[in-house]
């Protein structure tokens, strides 16, 4: 059995590996990731040393970042000299809207399944620009060829500046196929964007290959990294024009460097992140992928057919590999932003289960995750009581 940190890492031993609470069914892991052991005590060695020296801890950072951006850029296929560090997918985009100069007459194409802080970044980078924010409605049950369709229809050439498109959305769990998507684009001179803020870890990806001009994912999540670890990585054409959120003593040293080094931040999240990668390889990459999209189409199976439910009723999100999915709530309930808050803080607080719900599209969905620390019991036991709830 192999041991990371301490931490024995093993399928017989899984649940060992996390320090969530027992007595809860944590269905989220989309939402907030989970750490593993493993990582969370790489992360607390590293603050110690850090606490130990904090003027030698610094003097030697910009290598171990620089180091630790080649090994998950690497894992990603993206060229690490093209790769930067952020914060999370969110800062990522910010970073892209305000390098691209955009002006009165322009627009920022997205879609109805975007992010909604992406959705007011790009909003607040319009208001600043005088640019417009467009949004292209995509329906569910879109197939790959309509959504191709659909996108490339609404590009306007000269106009369109940047196209915000998911890899893996994060309300309705859609796989997006950004390939052929980014495709579409550069025949048409729009750059493109990709949201991949699920993809690291869930999905296998070759970043280089997708043909995006800039191309941004979450290691916090499914790469099972310290929240607060993203990368950033960007076409060679654009390179030169990425500009920092603030400005640092690196401006001068170009990307990446300008865009990671923020003076005193906390670095200690990107150091640790590969431990994640360590821990997902040790467990076996494959075999946590399989098992994580097998869980999440079940969960979604039984919890639908609590809710009377079939097949035909439940979206399927484009690809087996994702590892989450949603399930459509009655009409009614969970229809704004505001009730689907207070619902999922209901089924955290009677049923002791975390999941995600959404509003979108003007109606209520319940989103499931499945994760290596996941059982079917879980997702039986929501199941059984859901239907209670939604009554009530």
């Amino acid at each position: 059995m192999a041991a990371i940190e301490g931490v024995p890492v093993s399928w017989e031993r899984i649940r060992e590996c996390f320090s969530l609470d027992p007595s809860i069914a944590y269905l989220n892991h989309g939402g907030r990731g989970a750490m593993p052991v493993s990582t969370q005590r790489a992360l607390q060695r590293l603050r110690d040393e850090a606490e130990s020296n904090p003027i030698l801890f610094f003097r030697d950072l910009p290598q171990r970042i620089a180091h630790t951006r080649r090994h998950l850029a690497t894992f990603l296929g993206a060229d690490p000299d093209g790769s930067a560090l952020v914060g999370n997918t969110t800062m990522g985009t910010a970073v892209v809207l305000q390098s691209l100069g955009l002006r009165a007459g322009d627009e920022v194409l997205l879609t109805d399944h975007r992010y909604g802080a992406v959705a007011l970044t790009v909003d607040r980078e319009c208001r600043r620009s005088g640019a417009a924010a467009r949004t292209v409605r995509v329906p569910l049950d879109s197939t790959d060829d309509q959504i191709i369709a659909t996108l490339g229809d609404a590009l306007r050439p000269g106009r369109t500046k940047l196209l915000v498109v998911d890899q893996v959305s994060s309300a309705t769990a859609r796989r997006f196929p950004v390939e052929k998507i980014a495709a579409v684009a550069r025949e048409q001179g729009v750059p493109v964007l990709v949201d991949a803020a699920h993809v690291p870890g869930m999905l296998p990806v070759a970043v280089d290959e997708i043909g995006a001009d800039f191309w941004v994912g979450n290691l916090h999540k499914w790469a099972y990294a310290p929240r607060g670890t993203a990368l950033l990585c960007v076409a060679p054409r654009w390179r030169d024009r990425i500009e920092p959120l603030a400005v640092s003593w690196q401006q001068e040293s170009g990307f990446p460097d300008r865009v990671e080094w923020q003076g005193t931040l906390d670095y200690t999240p990107w150091l640790a992140a590969p431990t994640g990668l360590f821990t997902l390889r040790t467990l076996g990459l494959e075999r946590v992928r399989e098992h994580n999209a097998t869980l999440a189409a079940y969960g979604q199976k039984v919890v639908g057919g609590a809710l009377g439910l079939a097949g035909g009723d439940l979206p399927d999100p484009g690809a087996p590999e994702v590892a989450m999915r949603i399930v459509p709530l009655p009409g009614g309930r969970a229809s704004t932003i505001d009730d689907a808050m207070a619902l999922e803080a209901r089924i955290a607080d009677e049923l002791a289960t975390v999941v995600a719900v959404f509003s979108w599209d003007g109606r209520g969905w319940l989103r499931l995750a499945g994760q290596v620390y996941n059982v079917r019991a879980q997702y039986e036991r929501l199941a059984e009581s859901l239907p209670s709830i939604l009554r009530g």
